[in-house]
């Protein structure tokens, strides 16, 4: 079979794969963010953190316990990391400061950007007790936002949105556990290792001595895809074959980070009581992964190289993962993108650009498109001149505010940061190039940052202290002020008395409204990022 007809097979079949989940998953998801009963175990849990689960929290107090439950987090997890020459299973020396605490916000904010070799920098009780745990944690925070946006939009005159830590115990015990544990027994049998084994010195087909690793890579493998995290075991992450040992492993780590994002508009359609409005965010999360794949893959075939590719993959495997890692919020990768061609590197940039809406991480995803169609009503009620409505909540002065101000803090993070990185003398040096890749490999990496994605252009040397904090700044900006922008359109939306739809009522769930939502999510990120990616990626691609 070629090249092209393996490679459109793999499509194909991921997209089957996706569909005949895409409804069953989406109700389960529903019914796990509307259900009033509590299993025993999730009962248990409640008694021991004191909280009452019957008990709903207005939007201020939700956004407190996602900060309080995120503070707590990247404690434990930084003292964890600094700890670890003195915990059990350790290889080496514990972290720099600085590397620590980049490496505990990055997991904490569902980035899980590595300024270290993975299994050189963190031991293997690290990596299982503190990365995977986080792992488990900061994507059920993502999915417990976007199920208090959705309340809010199906409610209508109440102060209440959810309760965080049912949201939390629920997304965790009742969805991500599971998967993950099948998911991880599958890869196991796929040839991902999974042992507690010391390290191997063996020696290689050239004579050289090398030592093999072990550790519990299937169980962090199956999370940090299906969480939409990213961070991998192994410094080559999904490249490494302890991680990714085939074909059919990869299609199924690529179809576990794309599961959750593309079934949450299910659940978004069924809460909201109308499905139409799921299927309408769904197409257009779709129609920017699909353009994104063949952009992508049509670049890097027609550029007709393998540098950085791994040879059992091949070109069509290797961007049908780079676009959906960085079309989510996963950041794992299975080939470099440093040695992508400059449109192919264009792209997957692009991709997070876009705000990651195509679509998305789990959760961020969602509320991220949700915020998108704030905007496009709002851009369409000015046009006809009526009042913008989304299922029957105005969006007024309040709501559009709170709309703008999400889409512009990443960007803002991004250009700031990264214009700083390229003027200062002290980041200057950890560029491998110059020029245009010069600028695309320090974009790319505070993108990746603010943007919450992981992934990296590796010619950057980023393990030194300015980098380390200035991207640990942009992970946590670009992370919870924009939960908070979402909870407080949250308290805005569910406040207020549900307007029966009218003659004049502009539909959110035809195809005319996708094409907006397409238009105005490139629109934005064009005027915000053309200057920049036109000194980067594009002038590199024309020189």
């Amino acid at each position: 079979m070629g090249d092209t007809a393996a490679g459109l097979l793999t499509i194909g079949v991921l997209v089957l794969l996706l569909a005949a989940t895409h409804a069953p998953l989406g109700a389960y998801l529903a019914h796990v963010f509307t259900t009033d009963r509590h299993w025993r175990v999730e009962r248990r849990a409640y008694r021991i953190v004191g909280v009452n689960p019957d008990q709903e929290q207005p939007w201020t107090v939700y956004a407190a316990s996602v900060g309080a439950f995120s503070v707590v987090s990247f404690l434990l997890l930084f003292l964890v990391i600094l700890a670890q020459g003195w915990l059990p299973l350790n290889h080496g020396e514990s972290m720099h400061v600085d590397t620590a605490l980049n490496t505990a916000v990055s997991f904490v904010t569902n980035t899980n950007w590595q300024s270290y070799a993975g299994e050189a920098g963190t031991s293997v009780f690290v990596q299982a007790v503190g990365l995977t745990v986080q792992n488990f944690a900061s994507a059920a925070v993502g999915i417990a936002v976007v199920a208090a946006l959705i309340r809010a939009i199906a409610r209508h005159e109440s102060r209440y949105i959810g309760n965080f830590w049912v949201d939390l115990t629920r997304v965790v015990v009742r969805v991500l556990l599971p998967i993950a544990a099948v998911a991880a027994v599958v890869l196991v049998l796929g040839g991902v290792i999974q042992n507690l084994a010391a390290p191997s010195d063996v020696t290689g087909v050239t004579g050289a001595a090398q030592s093999v690793p072990g550790g519990l890579v299937a169980s962090q493998e199956a999370i940090k895809e299906l969480g939409t995290n990213g961070g991998g075991f192994f410094n080559a992450n999904s490249a490494h074959p302890f991680e990714n040992p085939n074909g059919l492993t990869n299609l199924l780590e690529i179809f576990l980070l794309l599961v959750i994002p593309f079934a949450l508009p299910r659940a978004y359609g069924i809460i909201v009581g109308d499905r139409r409005q799921g299927h309408a965010i769904l197409a257009f999360m779709t129609v920017l992964w699909g353009a994104s794949v063949a952009l992508t893959t049509w670049a890097e075939v027609a550029a007709g190289t393998m540098e950085g590719k791994e040879t059992r993959f091949g070109i069509w495997s290797s961007t049908l993962f780079a676009a959906s890692t960085t079309a989510t919020s996963t950041g794992a990768v299975n080939s470099l993108h440093e040695s992508y061609s400059p449109l192919g590197g264009g792209v997957v940039l692009l991709n997070m650009m876009l705000g990651e809406v195509s679509p998305g991480g789990t959760g961020s995803g969602l509320y991220g498109a949700l915020v998108v169609a704030v905007i496009a009503v709002f851009i369409a009620g000015l046009m006809v001149g009526r009042t913008p409505e989304l299922l029957g909540k105005a969006i007024g002065r309040h709501e559009i505010t709170l709309g703008a101000l999400y889409t512009l803090i990443t960007p803002a993070l991004v250009l700031v940061l990264a214009g700083l990185a390229i003027v200062l003398p002290v980041s200057q040096g950890a560029l491998l190039a110059s020029g245009p890749h010069g600028l695309t490999e320090m974009v790319y990496a505070f993108t990746s940052a603010a943007n919450n994605n992981g992934s990296a252009f590796a010619g950057l040397s980023a393990d030194q202290p300015f980098l380390n904090l200035t991207l640990a700044l942009a992970m946590a900006l670009g992370r919870f002020v924009p939960m908070v922008l979402v909870l407080a359109l949250a308290g805005r939306l569910v406040a207020q008395k549900r307007r029966p739809a009218t003659a004049g009522t502009m539909p959110t769930h035809t195809p005319l409204f996708v094409t907006l939502l397409v238009s105005v999510a490139l629109v934005v990120t064009g005027l915000t990022y053309f200057p920049t990616l036109a000194l980067g990626p594009l002038a590199e691609a024309l020189s």
